[in-house]
C-alpha cells in the first residue's frame, strides 16, 4: 500500500573537499546529531522519451537508507514536492502505475539512470529534542542505462525539512550555508543533473516560440488545458481537494476552444474530440456535482435554528451523501483507467503535433479572435432572452441552465483571447464570471431542490418528520428567484463590457 509525504528541501553545490560549518549556531538548534554513513542505490524509470522527465516527475525503486522501496515525486513548487512511497518490489506497484498512466500511456516505463550515493546525514534537533532538519552530504555516482552510456560524478548537500517544520528555518541553514561558501545547486534534483551531464549535448531547448498568429494563439491555450488534463489526473486519483473541478475544468476549457475557434481549426476533425470531451466533464461531474450538493446541503442545515431541525436528519442526509460520494468517486478512477479516455488522451495529442489549421489562422490574432469572442457574447444574449420570456417552471429552469453553459463558453473564450485584447477581454471575463455565478447558483438551487423532495419522501416512508426537508427545499425556492430577480442587473453590465469586433490591422 502506498503512502504519501510532502519532501520540502534545498539542495546545495559542494565538493569532495566541502565541509559543513557549524550548524548548531543557527537560530533555533540546539544540537547537531551525527546519524553515519549510509550506501543507497536507485534506478530511476521513465519511457524511452522521457515523458516523466519532461514533467519534472521522478520515479525511482531505491535500496538502502531507511526508506527502500519505490518512490514517486510530483512537483508542487520550488524546493517542494509530494513523495508517494509503495514498498520495494521487483516490478512498478499498480498503485503508481496508475498515478503516471496520464503520461505515461502505453508507453513502457524503462530503467534510465542510476544513482549510487554515499550519504552522510546529520539531524539538527531544537531544545525540546524534536527534529528541525536533515543535512546531508551526498557523493553521486550516475551512470546512463538508457540513451546513452555515459557516467558522472559529483558532491552536493541536502537540507531536508522534519516533518511538520516551518519552511522559514530552511532560510536560516541557507544563510548559515552561503556564509560558509556553499551555493544552491543548478539543477532541481539528482535526476535532472544526472540526465543534463550524461544525455546528448546540444539539444534544443523546451521554450516554444512566442505566438504571432491566431493559431499561434489558439494551439497554445489548447495546449495548456490538455497539459493541465494530464497533470491533474493523478490529483483526482489521489483524491486532493478541488482535483476533480480543477480537472473538469480545463475539459470544459479545452472543448470550448474547439468550438469557439472553430475558424480556426477545422471542425470536421475537432467535433469528434470535442464530444469526447464532453463525456469526460460528463463522467468527472459525477464525482464533483455530488461534491458541490453535499456542501450545500451541509451549509443550508447548518444555518437552521435547532428547533427547526426536526427528526435524524443529519444522520439521514450523512448516510445519503456518503453512499453517494463512495459510489461516484470509484466511477471517477474506473472513467480515468478506461480506453476511452486514454484513447482521448493519445487523439489529443494527435491533433496537438498536427493540427488542423484553416485559413483564417495564418491571421493576425486580433480580428480572429475577437471575431470569435462576440459571436459567443451574442449566442448568450439571445439564450438569456430566450430563459426570461418563459414563464416560472422546469422549462424556464432548463433554459437559465442552458445560458449558464453559453455563459462559460463566452467566458472561456474571452480567457482564451486576453493575451492577444488586453484590458477588454480582462474585464469581458470578469463580467461574465458573474453571469455565470448567478446562473449557477439558479442551477444548483434546482439540483438542491430536486435532492431535497427525494430525502423528504425518504424521510416520510420511514416514519420521520419531513418538515426540515420542506423547509430547505423552500429555502431553495427562495434563492432562485433571488438569482432570477439579480440576473438582469448582472447581465446588464456585462454587456456593457462585451468585446466588440476589432477593425482591420
Amino acid at each position: 500500500m502506498a503512502d504519501s509525504k510532502r519532501e520540502i528541501e534545498r539542495k546545495y553545490e559542494a565538493t569532495d573537499a566541502t565541509r559543513l560549518p557549524d550548524l548548531s549556531r543557527v537560530a533555533g538548534v540546539s544540537a547537531v546529531d551525527h546519524l553515519g554513513l549510509s550506501e543507497l542505490d536507485a534506478v530511476y524509470y521513465d519511457t524511452e522519451d522521457l515523458r516523466l522527465a519532461a514533467d519534472s516527475l521522478t520515479l525511482r525503486r531505491r535500496t538502502g537508507g531507511g526508506d527502500a522501496g519505490w518512490h514517486l515525486k510530483f512537483p508542487v513548487a520550488t524546493g517542494i514536492r509530494d513523495e508517494i512511497r509503495a514498498p520495494l518490489s521487483d516490478t512498478l506497484p499498480p498503485e503508481l502505475a496508475a498515478l503516471i498512466r496520464s503520461r505515461v500511456r502505453d508507453a513502457a516505463v524503462v530503467p534510465v539512470v542510476r544513482l549510487r550515493s554515499a550519504r552522510d546525514v546529520h539531524r539538527l534537533t531544537g531544545p525540546d529534542g524534536a527534529p528541525l532538519a536533515e543535512i546531508s552530504v551526498d557523493a553521486v555516482r550516475a551512470e546512463r542505462l538508457h540513451g546513452g552510456s555515459a557516467s558522472t560524478a559529483w558532491t552536493e548537500i541536502e537540507a531536508e525539512l522534519a516533518d511538520d517544520g516551518d519552511p522559514a528555518f530552511l532560510d536560516a541553514v541557507e544563510r548559515r550555508l552561503r556564509k560558509a561558501g556553499v551555493r544552491p545547486s543548478a539543477a532541481p534534483s539528482k535526476l535532472a543533473r544526472a540526465l543534463a551531464e550524461t544525455g546528448p549535448k546540444g539539444r534544443p531547448g523546451g521554450k516554444r516560440p512566442r505566438p504571432h498568429t491566431a493559431g499561434d494563439h489558439v494551439l497554445a491555450y489548447v495546449r495548456d488545458q490538455n497539459a493541465a488534463i494530464v497533470a491533474l489526473d493523478p490529483a483526482v486519483r489521489r483524491g486532493l481537494p478541488d482535483s476533480v473541478h480543477r480537472m473538469r475544468v480545463a475539459t470544459r476549457r479545452l472543448r470550448s476552444a474547439l468550438r469557439t475557434y472553430r475558424g480556426v481549426l477545422d471542425r470536421t476533425v475537432t467535433g469528434p474530440v470535442a464530444e469526447e470531451l464532453r463525456w469526460l466533464a460528463a463522467e468527472l461531474g459525477v464525482d464533483r456535482d455530488q461534491e458541490v450538493l453535499d456542501e450545500r446541503l451541509r451549509t443550508r442545515l447548518d444555518g437552521l435554528p435547532r428547533t427547526l431541525v426536526l427528526g435524524p436528519v443529519r444522520g439521514r442526509l450523512r448516510i445519503w451523501s456518503v453512499a453517494r460520494r463512495s459510489s461516484s468517486r470509484r466511477h471517477t478512477v474506473a472513467v480515468l483507467d478506461g480506453s476511452r479516455y486514454l484513447t482521448l488522451l493519445g487523439t489529443l495529442d494527435a491533433l496537438l503535433a498536427d493540427p488542423p489549421l484553416l485559413p483564417a489562422a495564418a491571421e493576425p490574432p486580433n480580428k480572429v479572435l475577437s471575431r470569435a469572442v462576440h459571436k459567443d457574447h451574442r449566442r448568450l444574449a439571445r439564450r438569456i432572452a430566450q430563459a426570461r420570456e418563459l414563464p416560472p417552471g422546469p422549462e424556464r429552469d432548463l433554459a437559465l441552465h442552458k445560458a449558464r453553459k453559453a455563459a462559460k463558453r463566452a467566458r472561456y473564450a474571452a480567457e482564451a483571447a486576453r493575451p492577444v485584447l488586453g484590458k477588454p477581454a480582462r474585464k469581458s471575463v470578469k463580467r461574465l464570471k458573474a453571469v455565470q455565478g448567478v446562473l449557477g447558483d439558479h442551477q444548483d438551487s434546482v439540483v438542491a431542490r430536486e435532492a431535497l423532495r427525494a430525502l423528504g419522501v425518504q424521510a416520510h416512508l420511514a416514519g420521520e418528520p419531513s418538515f426540515t426537508w420542506g423547509l430547505l427545499y423552500g429555502q431553495e425556492e427562495e434563492t432562485a428567484a433571488a438569482r432570477e430577480r439579480e440576473l438582469p442587473g448582472v447581465w446588464a453590465r456585462a454587456s456593457r463590457a462585451k468585446i466588440r469586433t476589432a477593425p482591420e490591422g
